[in-house]
């Protein structure tokens, strides 16, 4: 299992909370970060979370791709948001 879905699980959250998130990070990656603000997950567990994507980014692509969704939007959508 992809460890940011594990990571998720872990804290209970509910496999259609964690659609909403890796949805919202399709359509708007600010979204995105709000809707995992408000998830409970403690700040240090939130951080290890973080710390994990930033060394490999192609988890994020791994875990849209696990769900069903299109890592091409995911793209799309952060390119807009570096401009």
């Amino acid at each position: 299992m992809n460890p940011i879905i594990a990571l998720l699980k872990e804290h209970n959250i509910s496999d259609e909370k964690i659609n909403e998130v890796f949805q919202a990070l399709t359509e708007n990656p600010m979204m995105a970060m709000s809707i995992i603000g408000q998830l409970g997950i403690a700040p240090e567990k939130l951080q290890q979370l973080m710390a994990m994507v930033m060394q490999n980014p192609a988890l994020i692509k791994e875990a849209t791709e696990d769900l069903g969704l299109d890592f091409a939007k995911v793209q799309e959508a952060q390119s807009k948001l570096n401009q």
